[in-house]
């Protein structure tokens, strides 16, 4: 779908005109909008527009890295959106001069949807092309951080574990929130290096007076990617601890089998020699024969207890909450 919408020299909006109307002199700025484009509709790209052939393919091909080219008459922007529900993103194109502002994306974004129709109602936005611009870059940016903040909340309940799920399941959602942290990392680095780009080049002479509003969108990214890094810390952090837990708690695992083995093993060497059927064994015709052979091995095994609780084998402790 295409939509269009204009801005006439008296400062009125006209919405859906068709494409060759646009350019009439009444014109003052416009934006074009393709929402979900057909293959036909893609073509406009070239045939009225005639935006350059490597700008178009990286709109139609394979996602691109959040970037910015620069053209005789127009900026080439690739910004990402983040699907809340997958953290995949999503590619957002702007091709932007002082005369218009084209968007395109294969999927519906809700934040260019919204602003399309405050245009009309916000006076502001019909300053020119460079103010619907930024405007996208900023809902997109704040857009990020409803998923950090989720993520960050799955972290605090692992750590906290009021749950009380087991380590494995613990060690599973772990993983899954690093994971998913990665896919975040990923779109919000680029889009900050995008930004400082921005704020930086000396060919943005439109956004001079609006500088410091990308300044703000900058530290947005900028708290967003601390944000991320503190939180992979932390997910690293609960990571070896319950590997450690667990390790401690095969370790005592472990010696509680080795000292039962240890009390068990001349115990059952006696059982053993005492179980052949050899015809001569004195002590076994002995009236208390069976009594004294018995008081030893017990004597063995209370004596071999004291022992390994004298060397602190069985000062165990409960399982420790992080």
């Amino acid at each position: 779908m295409i939509r269009t919408l204009a801005i006439t020299i008296k400062n009125e909006v006209e919405y859906d005109l068709p494409l060759k109307e646009l350019k009439k002199k009444e014109i003052k700025w416009f934006w074009v909008d393709f929402e979900e484009p057909t293959e036909d509709e893609v073509m406009q790209l070239s045939r009225f527009f005639r935006f350059h052939p490597l700008a178009i393919e990286d709109c139609i091909e394979y996602v691109q890295r959040p970037k910015m080219d620069f053209y005789d008459q127009y900026i080439f922007i690739v910004l990402h959106t983040i699907n809340h529900t997958t953290l995949e993103a999503d590619e957002v194109d702007m091709f932007v001069s002082e005369e218009y502002i084209v968007t395109f994306h294969k999927k519906i974004v809700r934040d260019i949807k919204n602003l399309w129709y405050r245009v009309n109602k916000e006076p502001i936005l019909k300053e020119n092309p460079f103010q619907i611009m930024y405007n996208i870059v900023d809902h997109l940016v704040d857009d990020y951080f409803p998923p950090v903040y989720k993520l960050e909340d799955q972290i605090n309940q692992v750590e906290d574990n009021t749950s009380d799920k087991s380590i494995s399941e613990l060690m599973e959602h772990v993983f899954d929130i690093r994971s998913e942290l990665n896919k975040l990392r990923r779109t919000i680095i680029p889009m900050r290096d995008l930004l400082y780009r921005i704020i930086s080049s000396a060919r943005f002479n439109s956004l001079k007076e609006r500088h410091i509003y990308f300044h703000d969108i900058y530290d947005h990214l900028l708290k967003l990617v601390e944000m991320i890094d503190a939180n992979r810390e932390l997910s690293s952090d609960i990571r070896d601890s319950y590997l450690s837990i667990n390790s401690d708690r095969m370790n005592r695992v472990m010696m509680t089998l080795t000292v039962m083995s240890s009390i068990f093993l001349p115990l059952t060497f006696i059982a053993g020699v005492y179980g052949m059927n050899f015809k001569y064994m004195p002590e076994l015709s002995g009236r208390y024969s069976y009594f004294i052979v018995i008081g030893i091995m017990l004597a063995i095994g209370i004596g071999m207890v004291c022992f390994f609780y004298k060397m602190g084998w069985f000062r165990f402790h409960k399982g420790t909450k992080l």
